[in-house]
């Protein structure tokens, strides 16, 4: 059965090619996707599953009920798009001037209904019940997973998986990791508040630009004084504005960064320190600091056991020599609220260009990946199933 379904994804290539470059010239951005949801409902109900729209907003949950007993796995992949123009030299590069699919979802979401339309075709025989988790908003705090698990996507599900090409990690590999996989992201704003004056004259006023500047060194320190250094933390200041004429001390400065890092007791740990040092050395160079932070997604847990599972089937798929373990990633991904609520695990599939002059990083405007990593993203999530099917027998 397992080697049938294999034959059947490799027949179902071409067609995630087609769904897949369709969907790159039509993207719709972050929590405003209306054509895209659609035309995933009507594919999944053209080949047979039931499906819930709608779900936390705009997305999708499709079910395949098995004809035997067996445990109810969810695998999920995202669908929306970037605020980046589209300038790759592509048939299919988006047709909507600003918007791209810049970091592989259109794959994943064809990846995911070619495993989907291959599984339909054995249901009967399937042990236990598939739930395909089409999401939106991945790209824009608040992402749509939350919503989906608060509308019941994981229901009575027991494991859940996710897979997210990488245009920058070798073609026909799989990389896996347990624990920690991709970073937490929380947003700093720090206005620092003075007293403006004429240049000639800065005794008569407060310089901000001198405090935010004092700011913007000190919170390094954080890195590598506060946080214990076999733990990752990045503190970037990305962002700093003051002034508009150069013979004058505004009253105002704003500093802008991200703070990446895995450990949520560190993470508490960075904002406070943020927070600390920008009103202190404010204060003591006679200005006021506001501390504005936003909390982005949480850091990424891969469960063992589950990712175990990711091994041994990509090991089948592609063998076990192009299972690679990485190294945890600074990048962001809401994938991790599912494994916060069921055991889970989230893995990369190599998606590098032959061409190395076509390899550019993701979120970039001539971004673009290996189609074929969609022929292994859904052959691995074939292995998975059967593999975690059996697991739970044992």
């Amino acid at each position: 059965m397992q080697t049938k379904i294999q034959s059947t994804i490799d027949l179902l290539f071409q067609e995630m090619i087609e769904t897949r470059r369709h969907l790159h010239m039509h993207p719709e951005l972050s929590h405003q996707e209306v054509e895209t949801p659609e035309f995933i409902a009507n594919k999944l109900e053209e080949i047979g599953v039931e499906v819930r729209r709608g779900v936390g907003g705009n997305g999708i949950v499709g079910m395949i009920r098995g004809g035997k007993p067996g445990k109810t796995i969810a695998f999920r992949a995202d669908f929306d798009a970037l605020p980046i123009d589209d300038k790759k030299d592509a048939a299919y590069k988006s047709t909507v001037p600003g918007v791209m699919h810049a970091c592989g979802h259109d794959g994943h979401t064809a990846a995911l209904l070619g495993f989907a339309k291959a599984m339909v075709s054995i249901k009967d025989e399937l042990p236990g019940t598939i739930v395909l988790i089409h999401q939106f908003g991945e790209e824009a705090p608040p992402g749509g997973s939350q919503a989906m698990i608060a509308d019941g996507c994981l229901d009575g599900v027991d494991l859940v998986y996710g897979a997210h090409v990488q245009s920058s990690l070798d073609h026909g590999k799989v990389y896996v990791r347990d624990g920690f996989m991709q970073a937490s992201e929380d947003t700093v704003k720090i206005i620092v508040r003075g007293s403006g004056t004429h240049g000639a004259e800065p005794h008569l006023g407060i310089d901000p630009i001198l405090a935010a500047s004092h700011i913007m060194i000190a919170l390094q320190s954080i890195v590598s004084r506060n946080a214990d250094p076999l733990q990752e933390l990045v503190v970037t200041i990305g962002k700093f504005h003051a002034g508009d004429a150069d013979n004058v001390i505004p009253s105002e400065a704003v500093l802008e960064g991200t703070v990446r890092v895995f450990n949520p007791e560190l993470r508490a740990l960075a904002s406070e320190r943020i927070r600390l040092i920008s009103e202190n050395v404010a204060s003591a160079l006679g200005a006021r600091a506001e501390v504005v932070i936003e909390q982005g997604y949480d850091s990424l847990w891969n469960h063992a056991d589950a990712m175990d599972i990711v091994r041994a089937a990509a090991g089948d798929v592609i063998g076990q020599d192009a299972v690679v373990e990485i190294d945890p990633v600074m990048p962001v991904e809401d994938f991790a609220y599912y494994t916060q609520v069921v055991p889970g695990a989230f893995f990369f599939v190599g998606a590098k260009m032959a061409d190395a002059s076509l390899v550019y990083p993701h979120h970039h405007e001539n971004f673009d990946f290996n189609e074929e990593a969609m022929l292994i993203a859904a052959k691995v999530f074939a292995a998975v199933y059967f593999k975690a099917q059996k697991s739970f027998g044992k």
